[in-house]
């Protein structure tokens, strides 16, 4: 599935022009200190330059400007009013001063300068004046004056653009996607997978697209969609689509975004996202992450008026306005369906629900085509292959491994992704980047070296357990060896028995360490959490225990308690101590199983245990001959027809 991106800039309105009232981002206070500075320090540059100029004439008495004149040094004089500015032959500049009342050859006649000397010297009047000389002696007064207005009038736009942002905090922050950006316009072929999803969506584009159909019949379109799955799995995306298949207008926003610390602008925002859709109809108004505003009401807390509340029943009373032909759906996303508020699955409402599952093995392998669609591929990538290595992944995961396949071949100076490249990136995203610099000792290799074997061989005996795809001592996230188990399908369910062997498989490597060092370390830790954790599982939540029988006694997210949040028990303290007697007994019959399974294939532990110190990595088909040759027959794929 291609990345979701989304450009259109906020109060960006029908045909791209801009929504009345929308103001751009105002200069901060920083800026306008920064700017003050630097016009200043622009002044005064250029009064300092002009100040130096004018130092370098000289003022002398009228008697030495005489005197020059009398030695033929001065090639023109220039009057201006009482000044006398006389230009030498050395390009020196000279002035001086002359009586009111006389004429400059009165003046300079007193000092015996005759008229002979004075028609050899160029002799200019300068008339007082005009706009440059009133410019240049009044500057240093209106330069300060000019600053001072130049200041106050930047603090007054930041306060004037401080205001129109309090009059549009109200304002919705949708971002919209116009039918005409065929840039960003998406499509259900730029979705792959999603088959049962994209068939329940057909019908609100075919409701978008020819409304009348419906209409003249009294059917009535749902009016709001509700898209539930896991993390990553394209509801965003489908949503886009909806809107791209219909060619109408699409209003995105997120839960997070209607809320507020003041009460009553998060349903301010709900009104305004509203109105511009039934303006701009038909348009789909897609809310992601619902939940962070539709949770269930009556938690005690805000007596009904805090600011999510209020969001929430703005939300509700808009949605049940809608007339029967308004031709605007809403479409919202979440992953935690089961916290929503029921006022908004009522029908009416969030009534059509569609459930977005994770891809299985051909649509992964879509969702891969797309997504190395703009990438160099070598001759030796096979994306069947990397499809069946990748169960669990959702969309966002397999775009995230495509992206690390191609940063490997990169960094490594390759211009051609490669089948390893990919393989590596699998690892990456599942457990992390390598450590290489979390060197172990020989004994702590030796000890990580058995755990993983133990891990192998008991996976590889226990018939409903997954088979080993690698094993592996090099640190990865935050584990110091990992055993790569991967099912040969996906499965939609699981059975008491594979809950076992998994647990047992879990033990494989607490067991080994037992077994081999009769000691135990912390490598074991996170598999005990996570064993445990599926025993309790299997007792309270699945009905598997022969002696508690087939009770649910704990839901999968525990209801809150006080509306504090904190879980409470729905059982009594004899039921309690059952439980943990059942947890008992699975974990120490899962630990006896893998205890049982490494003695009877000692051999074979022990050469793959020595063959990781030699080599930290063993590969599948590395593994599958050195188990098969120690007398292990290993588990074969059933060919789907």
């Amino acid at each position: 599935m291609p990345p979701f991106s989304n450009n259109t800039p906020p109060g960006q309105g029908k045909n791209g022009l801009k929504r009345p009232g929308f103001m751009p981002p105002r200069w901060n206070f920083v800026n306008i200190i920064a700017t003050v500075i630097l016009v200043f320090l622009l002044i005064t540059g250029i009064y300092a330059e002009y100040s130096s100029q004018s130092q370098t004439v000289q003022s002398v008495p009228l008697s030495i400007i005489a005197d020059d004149l009398k030695k033929g040094l001065i090639t023109s004089l220039t009057v201006q009013d009482t000044t006398i500015k006389a230009q030498y032959a050395d390009k020196t500049v000279k002035t001086s001063q002359k009586e009111t009342d006389s004429s400059l050859t009165e003046s300079l006649s007193r000092f015996g300068v005759t008229e002979g000397q004075l028609a050899s010297t160029t002799i200019a009047i300068a008339e007082q004046g005009g706009f440059v000389y009133w410019l240049i002696q009044l500057a240093p007064f209106l330069a300060p004056i000019l600053f001072l207005i130049f200041f106050v009038w930047l603090i007054s736009r930041q306060m004037k653009g401080a205001g129109v942002a309090a009059l549009s905090f109200g304002q919705s922050k949708a971002r919209i996607t116009l039918p005409e950006d065929t840039k960003q316009r998406i499509t259900f072929k730029d979705v792959a997978g999603a088959k049962e999803a994209k068939q329940e969506l057909m019908e609100i584009v075919d409701f978008l697209k020819n409304p009348k159909k419906f209409i003249d019949i009294g059917a009535e379109i749902p009016k709001g969609v509700l898209l539930m799955g896991a993390p990553g799995t394209g509801k965003t995306l489908l949503a886009r689509a909806v809107a791209g298949e219909a060619g109408v207008a699409f209003f995105s926003i997120s839960g997070s975004e209607f809320v507020e610390m003041f009460v009553g602008v998060g349903a301010s925002r709900v009104r305004d996202l509203f109105k511009m859709a039934k303006d701009t109809a038909p348009a789909i108004v897609f809310v992601d992450e619902i939940d962070a505003v539709g949770r269930a009401r009556g938690g005690g807390f805000g007596g009904g008026n805090d600011e999510r509340e209020q969001t929430l029943n703005q939300i509700l009373v808009e949605m049940d306005g809608f007339e029967p032909n308004e031709k605007v759906i809403v479409m919202a996303a979440t992953n935690r369906p089961d916290v929503l508020d029921p006022a908004l699955l009522r029908p009416g409402r969030f009534d059509r629900r569609v459930t977005i599952d994770l891809p299985d093995r051909f649509d992964r392998e879509a969702i891969l085509q797309v997504h190395i669609s703009k990438k160099q591929l070598a001759e030796d990538v096979n994306m069947h292959v990397i499809a069946e290595r990748t169960p669990g992944f959702s969309g966002a995961d397999l775009a995230s491994l495509t992206n690390e396949a191609a940063i490997l071949a990169a960094r490594e100076g390759r211009t051609t992704i490669g089948q390893f490249d990919f393989i590596r990136s699998i690892e990456k995203v599942m457990l992390g980047p390598e450590r290489k610099s979390h060197v172990l000792s020989p004994h702590e290799k030796e000890i990580t070296a058995y755990h993983e074997a133990g891990h192998a061989i008991v996976s590889s005996v226990l018939p409903h357990a997954d088979p080993v795809h690698k094993i592996s001592i090099i640190s990865r996230g935050r584990a110091a060896g990992y055993t790569l188990k991967l099912p040969f399908e996906d499965r939609k369910l699981q059975s008491r028995k594979e809950f076992l062997d998994d647990i047992a498989v879990s033990l494989g490597g607490y067991v080994a360490e037992r077994m081999v060092f009769d000691d135990m370390t912390t490598g074991a830790s996170n598999d005990l959490q996570v064993s445990t954790a599926l025993a309790r599982d299997m007792v309270t939540r699945y009905g598997m225990s022969e002696k508690i029988g087939p009770v649910a006694l704990e839901s999968g997210h525990g209801r809150p308690m006080f509306g504090m949040g904190v879980e409470g028990k729905e059982y009594s303290e004899k039921v309690s101590a059952e439980i943990d007697g059942e947890v008992t007994r699975i974990m120490t019959e899962a630990r006896t199983q893998a205890e049982k399974v490494l003695n009877e294939h000692k051999q074979a532990f022990e050469v793959v245990a020595k063959r990781l110190v030699e080599t930290e990595t063993i590969e599948r088909e590395e593994y599958e001959k050195i188990v098969s040759a120690n007398g292990i027959v290993l588990k074969k794929e059933k060919k789907v027809i």
